[in-house]
Formats: C-alpha cells, structure tokens, sequence
C-alpha cells in the first residue's frame, strides 16, 4: 500500500482515527514487508546519521574542487557574536543545512532526503529543535514519517530527481517534507501539514538545477538553506491556520508538469543557469584543467 496522492494518505488517517506518522507507517510496513520494529528501528539509524553528520563536521575541511567547506562555521561563528538576524532557531537552520551540504560534497556520510543534492534541508530543521531540548528522538522519528509520506507522494506524481524536474524536484520535494514534518512536530493537524508542503512546494516551482562545472556544490550547497528557511516559514503559517489555495496533490502534479517544460540546459546538465554565467564557465575549465581534462 503505497500513498498515490496527499488527499489519499489524509483520508487514510482519519478514516482509521490514526496519526499522520502511524498511516505512513503502516504504508511502509506494507510495502517493504519489515516488522513495526525493524522500521522503526531504521528511522532511528537515519535519524542517528543525520546527527553524526552534523557532529562530526569539519570547518577545515574542502571539496575536492575547492569551492566549498567552512561557510556553516562562519555562520556559526557570526550568531555567536550577535551579527545575525531571525534569531538563534534561525541561524542553526542556516548552519545545520550548511554543515550537511557541505558535507555531501566533501564525500562524507549524509542521508539522502530525499537526495544527496538536498540532503541538507530536513536534518537542518530538526536538529536545532533536538538540541534544545524541544524534541525528542522519538517525535522528530514521527516527524521523519511524515516527512516520508509526503516526498513518496512526491515520487509517485512527480520526481526527485533534478535531471527529469530541476532543483524544484529535489531542493523543493525536501522542503516540503521539511515543511510537513516540522508542522507535525509543533502539533499539526494533518491538513495543516499538507498546507505547509503545498506552501513549500509551490514557493520554489521552476527552481533550475544549474551546478557549476556540473558538481553537486554550486549553488546547490546554499540552495539546501534557501530550502530549510523557506520550509520553517510555510510551517509557521500553515500552524497559524493559513491555507494553501492550491492543494498539495495539485502543486505536486503541477511541479511534473514545470519539470518536463524546462530546457535540458535547466536539469542537472551544467549547460545553463548560473553554469553558463562567465564566472561559471571560467570555474569549469579552471577545474578541468586542473584535472588534466584540457
């Protein structure tokens, strides 16, 4: 039993007077066939790897191209001294989706949610909450269920992936699961989590996937904050009662519809966008030369 759409996976939930998290759970132990335990059990090791990938980030440390590693540092260090605006929650979700990003790059362990090029986005939302004692691995678990449901929904009506849809598919999918769970986590109903991933969702439709020199690393490292940020702020509105005019199924099946009408230029193939800028261009043969390539 898999969800095919939001409104689906809603009635699902209230027709069994269960939780969002518990009908996506019982969907998962459906598909895949694993025990309450073992599910659960894996939600707990994920949830585990998000946090070492945040503890065990390395300010020193760079890509391999050079043109990423210590900006979550920097952000660190600048709320530290008062420079920063929005607030300490705010500035740990800068941080926290710049130190998995940057870690994605530096070719160290991240869970893809749902990708590597995104990995950034729900973690960044998360942890900061853990670490202040305002939730608990148990809830944020719950959280990453529902986060789950709504990017196979995602998955099933549209895509994950930045080569069929652009960063939209990707960036996008994981703030709108970001959105949703943190939604949950703070009390939700389930129609305001759906709200907040169509929020979510529909603020980046026809956001390009342009990486530079066609590495997972520029912009897409920033575009992770740009992700999280905007996920905290579709969750507060939808917890404020603010609707999405457009239900989540329809701005799903509408970010297909804007993946498949953007140029290839725009889907991960480095040949348009901020790649084709002059500065761009100039990063790609300096890196190609440097490999040897030309």
């Amino acid at each position: 039993m898999s969800f095919l759409s939001c409104a689906e996976m809603l009635a699902y939930a209230h027709e069994q007077g269960c939780t969002l998290a518990q009908a996506v759970l019982r969907s998962d132990l459906a598909e895949s066939r694993l025990t309450e335990e073992a599910s659960r059990a894996e939600m707990r090791r994920l949830w585990q790897v998000m946090q070492a990938t945040s503890r065990d980030y390395e300010p020193g440390r760079r890509s391999r191209s050079g043109l990423v590693g210590g900006d979550a540092a920097k952000v660190e260090q600048a709320a530290a001294q008062g420079r920063l605006l929005g607030g300490d929650y705010l500035a740990a979700v800068t941080a926290e989706a710049l130190k998995t990003a940057e870690c994605n790059a530096c070719m160290k362990r991240i869970v893809a949610a749902p990708t590597a090029g995104s990995c950034g986005v729900l973690p960044a939302v998360l942890l900061p909450l853990a670490r202040a004692g305002e939730a608990g691995d148990e809830a944020i678990c719950e959280a990453l269920y529902v986060a789950a449901g709504f990017g196979q929904v995602i998955a099933a009506r549209a895509t994950l992936a930045g080569a069929e849809g652009g960063c939209q598919a990707e960036v996008g999918a994981a703030s709108a699961m970001a959105a949703a769970a943190l939604c949950y986590l703070k009390g939700g109903t389930p129609a305001a989590c759906a709200a907040a991933a169509a929020m979510a969702l529909g603020n980046l439709l026809g956001l390009v996937c342009d990486p530079v020199a066609g590495l997972v690393e520029v912009p897409c490292v920033k575009r992770n904050v740009v992700g999280a940020v905007n996920a905290v702020a579709c969750a507060n509105m939808a917890l404020a009662g603010i609707d999405s005019a457009i239900p989540c199924d329809e701005v799903i099946d509408a970010m297909g519809r804007v993946g498949l009408q953007l140029s290839p230029d725009l889907r991960e193939t480095g040949l348009g966008g901020l790649a084709a800028t002059p500065t761009g261009r100039a990063i790609a043969r300096r890196l190609a030369a440097e490999a040897g390539g030309v």
